[in-house]
């Protein structure tokens, strides 16, 4: 175990910046006064390595202190890895008078029961999230500190954000958050991306959300959307409709940082001079992928600018409207025309 916080704690150093590393050790709070200013002073990572590493010894430090620290590092950087989101259904008549103490025991007690190794740490944070540390083990072996996953969830609400989570532990986390919250069932959420605070205020809706109306005038927040004033000067009118429908498909002002959309295509080949793949009874088969620094906020003024057409299609529309950024494309039999389907669990 002394080997593994080692190995963790030199992990740590190498992955944090170290003015990042200085910051967060005071907010772990375990080192003396003196300890800190001597880190303070420390000028090279091999250094800060080999002070922390004897501090280690001096103040017995185990693989859970050092676990403690990489929350903490996690926590104010969350943004390292992809995210993945589920949500709580069937919520049984009592679950919303779960309260942190009464999670944090049927999480641990239930998850103690199905895995015979397993190491659970968790912290609430400022905006209520609760985070939770899981490094698992097996029924030969301790639990793994080097490849934890991390699970937040916001009480109250069915939205639960994970990373690092292997498919072989699935069923284990599963079940314990089903427990836990007082639901029956959990499923993917089809929504992921590596900004946990885009995802999370895509599905809870934190952002300016446009209702349908007339407008005599575009907002001047809004007007900064639309990319070409030749067009608006021209077709002034027009451009007011564009600016609305885009606004009230995606948001106004500030929209959350979703970095892609990805979409399964399996839909029949429509093309007659093609009578080969048109004939096929396979459908045709692709993914297609959209990526952006901020993919709300490129799809909002293509449509107010006039690049994509408006009434806006519901492939598009539906990022906001479902919480996700993955879809299913398929036919709709018998009408042959598209629909948006959310992946099967």
């Amino acid at each position: 175990m002394e080997d593994q916080m080692r190995s963790l704690l030199r992990r740590l150093v190498r992955r944090i910046p170290s003015q990042v590393l200085k910051v967060t050790l005071k907010k772990w709070g375990r080192l003396t006064a003196a300890q800190q200013q001597n880190i303070d002073s420390t000028p090279t990572k091999w250094a800060l390595t080999d002070q922390l590493l004897a501090i280690s010894e001096e103040n017995g430090w185990t693989v859970r202190h050092v676990a403690e620290l990489e929350m903490i590092y996690v926590i104010d950087k969350p943004n390292q890895g992809m995210w993945h989101t589920l949500r709580l259904v069937d919520p049984n008549s009592d679950a919303q008078t779960v309260d942190l103490i009464q999670f944090k025991e049927q999480f641990k007690s239930h998850l103690s029961e199905i895995s015979r190794h397993v190491s659970v740490k968790m912290k609430k944070n400022a905006d209520e999230a609760v985070w939770i540390r899981i490094a698992w083990g097996d029924s030969f072996s301790r639990p793994n500190n080097m490849k934890p996953t991390y699970v937040v969830h916001y009480l109250q609400t069915p939205y639960v954000f994970v990373t690092r989570l292997t498919s072989k532990k699935k069923p284990l986390l599963y079940q314990s958050l089903v427990r836990a919250t007082r639901h029956r069932a959990i499923k993917d959420a089809n929504l992921s991306g590596q900004n946990l605070s885009a995802i999370r205020d895509l599905l809870m809706q934190h952002y300016q959300q446009v209702f349908p109306g007339r407008y005599p005038s575009p907002l001047g927040e809004r007007t900064q959307i639309t990319s070409n004033p030749h067009v608006d000067q021209e077709q002034a009118e027009e451009g007011v409709k564009r600016l609305q429908m885009a606004c009230e498909a995606f948001g106004a002002g500030k929209l959350p940082q979703l970095q892609s959309v990805v979409y399964k295509m399996e839909t029949k080949f429509k093309d007659p001079k093609n009578q080969r793949m048109t004939q096929r009874e396979e459908p045709f088969r692709c993914v297609v992928t959209f990526k952006s620094s901020n993919i709300l906020e490129s799809l909002r003024h293509c449509a107010a600018s006039g690049i994509a057409s408006t009434p806006l299609t519901p492939l598009l529309s539906s990022i906001p409207r479902k919480g996700s950024n993955y879809f299913v494309v398929t036919d709709n039999i018998p009408r042959a025309a598209s629909q948006v389907s959310q992946q099967p669990n």
